[in-house]
């Protein structure tokens, strides 16, 4: 998942006074008030692409306004006047930002990429005006030090914890030099962080693989070649084939290609889409954002980006991180060199010479599959028709668990034809918030997947969530059935876990709402939400054969489950190389070098003692938008950090009954519902009883029999 772009961006910048034209009057822009849909849900029927940069120049002037207003205040500091206040600001400015880069993520286009461009590094110059403002921070620290005495309940407690900790982190308490130096550097890297992105899409788009033969492209079905004929054509390559390309390094075709030199071809298409010294080529960029973020975590005093970043997680420090990563080595380093050796001699069975390549690899591991576990993911497929994946499968699991409801909506406007928004109900009927559902890949779309708020939840604004899924699914040709993998269906429930922990908010102030925790708290929920995709029950209720409506047969549902543990060294390898090597390059201090990238990445890559010439990771440095756009930097061992947690959840729910409403219930009353309210050790221990344990985790994995010496 990737938390709101903004939220990493944005605040308030001087920019003086404004002429917006009367183009751009209160009247015609759509986000100079409140939307008049239900939830406040966008007007994307009225929203136009040249409303955006008026709406956030507005917006910033605003909000600056508001925030004077509020540090020259004469009364005396109170919580109502400071932090309610400082709550209450900025709505046109939240109003715009959450909308432009929920669409600018899933649907961009030249003239959105301009405004992205001038309106990043204003944001963070917006930022740093909020934040390095010294009369408002010495109301916040007045009320900080004398918190004891204020009279607040638990959830002002904390947030007043949240705003003085973030306003220290942000830069009130360095000297004024220091102060000059960081607003110069945030703006820098809010410019990097935007030419990044745009340069990811672009090489991406353009690194696709064109291929002219069909010959080559033997062992995909004809699902997938009808989609790799129509996206040559549309990329005007008539009569060719186009294997457009995932975010990760490795490419879903790989397990069906049997074509050697066409799977080098796609993999090393894949490998070097942002290397080519081109205008696309993401190194330079990366260079220097390492090197601006060393110099940061320097002003404060930390040693490194990554100490700088991790002060407010769950594991608190990179060295925390770095030793929970290195539990794991030990069993996967086993079972790599197991699966290895079985699948070189998988190969040479094959009659193909030499030593098995990260091409190979899926390959091989399908054929293993299929021998050993007469097992064959396309099975899997004519049963996960995406539409009784949603309504028969997430929504079922939802209705299971914690009584929702949900009911399709045709009348309020999406920014794109593809996207599907339904309204949530709460289990006695009240109306919870509402969803959207943008599943389909497409060239203007961010890679992977995601989710995030149209309009965040606080009683304090009076508003519910609005809520987006978003995803990278290869679309059906006209008149076909929409089929999906299993590991799309794996990403539905993903991604519609962490619309739970939105939805499910409860919280008075937006600051500690819902999402807005922990990179290692957030995907708790989402990877917890996995496990229902394949529970018995979900499973038997959604999975049908899309013509004759068969239920999924129990003999293919066991051998699924027979294989799942094979080749979990590559899932997990690649996982734990790729947040290795973020909190390397986040590791690095200011007084380092400028890396070349090639260089530091294979050193790092070769020091990890595990096999990264045949289990490359998962996201190589140049093509990391996690780490590098998306606000992952030094925290993309999250997803495996909160595996653990989310294994420790399903292991208690498994002892306890499994899928129930009562089980649900506790689930939602003390973690999903909490929001960023509290201490997340303290949240998870009230919930599971205990510290984290890694075992339910390896268990899972099966990787627990590789535990010994």
């Amino acid at each position: 998942m990737r938390l709101k772009r903004w939220i990493l961006l944005a605040g308030v910048a001087s920019m003086g006074a404004l002429s917006f034209g009367a183009a751009h009057a209160a009247s015609a822009n759509p986000f100079f008030q409140p939307s008049s849909y239900p939830y406040q849900a966008p007007a994307f029927d009225r929203i136009k692409e040249s409303d955006y940069q008026p709406a956030f120049e507005r917006g910033m002037v605003e909000h600056l306004r508001e925030v004077n207003a509020i540090a020259k205040d004469k009364a005396a500091p109170s919580f109502e006047n400071t932090i309610v206040a400082l709550e209450k600001s900025g709505r046109l400015l939240d109003r715009v930002t959450e909308t432009f880069f929920g669409v600018y993520q899933a649907n961009s286009t030249p003239a959105l990429d301009r405004v992205q461009s001038r309106e990043a590094p204003r944001l963070a110059q917006h930022q740093d005006e909020i934040n390095l403002n010294a009369r408002l921070f010495a109301r916040i620290k007045t009320l900080y030090d004398q918190r004891a005495t204020l009279g607040l309940n638990a959830e002002q407690s904390q947030l007043l914890e949240v705003y003085y900790q973030q306003f220290v982190h942000a830069g009130a308490l360095l000297p004024p030099a220091k102060k000059t130096r960081l607003r110069a550097i945030n703006k820098r890297e809010a410019e990097l962080e935007s030419a990044y992105q745009q340069r990811l899409v672009a090489a991406a788009r353009d690194g696709a693989l064109v291929v002219d033969q069909k010959e080559a492209l033997a062992g995909l079905d004809d699902a997938a070649l009808m989609n790799a004929q129509k996206a040559a054509s549309d990329r005007h390559h008539p009569g060719k084939f186009l294997l457009s390309l995932q975010n990760t390094v490795q490419q879903p075709e790989l397990e069906a290609l049997q074509s050697r030199t066409t799977r080098q071809a796609l993999f090393e298409a894949s490998w070097t889409r942002a290397e080519r010294g081109d205008a696309h080529d993401t190194r330079a960029i990366i260079a220097e954002l390492a090197q601006l973020r060393a110099e940061k975590a320097a002003l404060f005093g930390y040693p490194n980006y990554a100490a700088y970043v991790l002060y407010d997680q769950m594991a608190k420090t990179p060295e925390a991180a770095t030793g929970f990563m290195q539990q794991l080595v030990p069993a996967l380093a086993k079972a790599q060199k197991r699966e290895a050796s079985l699948l070189q001699k998988a190969m040479e069975h094959d009659k193909q010479t030499g030593t098995l390549q990260p091409w190979d690899w899926p390959y091989y591991a399908a054929q293993v599959k299929r021998e050993k576990f007469a097992f064959n993911q396309d099975e899997l497929k004519p049963y996960f028709e995406l539409n009784h994946v949603l309504t028969d499968g997430v929504f079922y699991a939802a209705e299971q668990l914690y009584g929702l409801h949900f009911k399709q909506r045709h009348d309020i406007p999406t920014y794109h034809p593809d996207v599907m928004v339904y309204e949530v109900f709460d289990h006695d009927n009240s109306p919870l918030g509402l969803m959207y559902f943008d599943y389909f890949k497409r060239d203007t779309k961010s890679g992977g997947a995601w989710m995030s708020n149209f309009v965040g939840q606080s009683h304090l604004l009076g508003t519910k969530p609005v809520i987006y899924n978003v995803a990278n699914f290869a679309k059906a040709s006209a008149g076909q059935p929409q089929l999906i993998t299993s590991d799309d269906v794996v990403t539905m429930f993903h991604e519609f876990g962490h619309a739970l922990h939105g939805l499910f908010a409860n919280q008075t102030y937006p600051t500690l709402s819902g999402t807005n925790v922990a990179r290692d708290f957030v995907e708790f929920p989402s990877q917890f939400n996995e496990n229902w995709a394949f529970d018995p029950k979900v499973l038997a209720h959604y999975a049908r054969h899309y013509q004759t409506g068969q239920p999924i047969p129990e003999a293919l549902v066991a051998k699924m489950k027979k294989a799942a543990h094979f080749d979990q060294s590559y899932a997990l390898g690649e996982i734990v190389t790729a947040a290795t090597l973020d909190l390397r390059w986040h590791g690095l201090s200011a007084t380092a070098p400028r890396q070349k990238v090639d260089m530091f990445e294979a050193q790092e890559l070769g020091s990890m003692g595990l096999d990264v010439a045949q289990i490359p990771p998962r996201y190589r440095s140049s093509t990391f938008l996690h780490i590098w756009s998306n606000g992952y930097a030094a925290g993309y061992y999250a997803y495996l950090w909160t595996e653990m947690l989310d294994q420790d959840a399903f292991a208690w729910f498994s002892a306890h009954g499994g899928l129930t409403r009562a089980n649900g219930q506790r689930f939602r009353d003390l973690i999903l519902s909490q929001g960023h309210t509290q201490d997340y050790g303290s949240m998870f221990r009230a919930f599971y009883g205990q510290n984290p344990d890694i075992e339910p985790m390896l268990r899972h994995r099966g990787l627990v029999e590789d535990m010994t010496p």
